[in-house]
């Protein structure tokens, strides 16, 4: 049992906190559906902890990253038929929370029933986030936990000004990640998610490292 569990569970008015949370999550919900009638595919948008959170154009630097990755990821798995890649507008439907992470894939097993028309999709298998100044909160904070709470197996963390990729995993059984490693220019990186993926750091940053990968690959 965890601590904050056991701190509400000794509480003398614990019936009236729950039906109070209960009362705030049904008009959550509905803040929710109206959230998704109101966006549209120009509309870069999240929807955490019952808030709508609008998302400015980003920098150069983050969108290569971005790219460069969902290149390599997207070759390597459909060459491979491992699943799906997906990037920066696929919402992901959470049990409280609506992300649209930068990077998403899903397995094979789970990615078999996507549809051409679907919009909301469920908790991946593996997930990256690009940091930005108005991000960096969110990234390491609510979705880091959220996104291990919902069983995604590997999440990465991509800062494109430091040039680094931290790693994290989750232990069959547990409910929040570890650090796998910091992994930086001239390093090497596995997927433990995606059987086989492996490549430079430098990839992630760099065309001319990319397009070498993408031919090795």
């Amino acid at each position: 049992m965890s601590t904050a569990l056991k701190e509400l569970l000794d509480l003398p008015n614990l019936p009236q906190l729950v039906e109070k949370a209960r009362q705030y999550l049904q008009e959550e919900a509905l803040r929710r559906e109206q959230f998704y009638d109101d966006i549209d595919e120009t509309v870069k948008a999240e929807f955490i902890n019952g808030e709508v959170i609008m998302h400015s154009p980003v920098k150069r630097r983050h969108n290569n990253a971005r790219k460069y990755l969902s290149l390599l990821l997207d070759v390597y798995t459909r060459s491979n038929n491992l699943g799906e890649v997906q990037d920066e507008k696929i919402m992901i439907h959470l049990s409280r929370n609506s992300f649209e992470p930068d990077i998403a894939f899903w397995n094979q097993e789970k990615a078999k029933d996507f549809h051409d028309d679907q919009m909301l999709f469920p908790a991946p298998d593996f997930v990256v986030e690009v940091l930005s100044p108005s991000t960096a909160g969110y990234d390491r904070g609510i979705k880091k936990v959220d996104y291990a709470l919902h069983g995604v197996a590997e999440y990465w963390i991509i800062d494109p000004v430091e040039n680094i990729v931290e790693q994290y995993l989750l232990e069959e059984g547990e409910e929040a990640y570890h650090l796998h490693g910091r992994k930086e220019m001239g390093d090497e990186i596995t997927s433990h998610a995606i059987p086989g993926f492996k490549i430079p750091v430098s990839a992630i940053f760099s065309a001319s490292a990319n397009m070498a990968a993408l031919q090795k690959m």
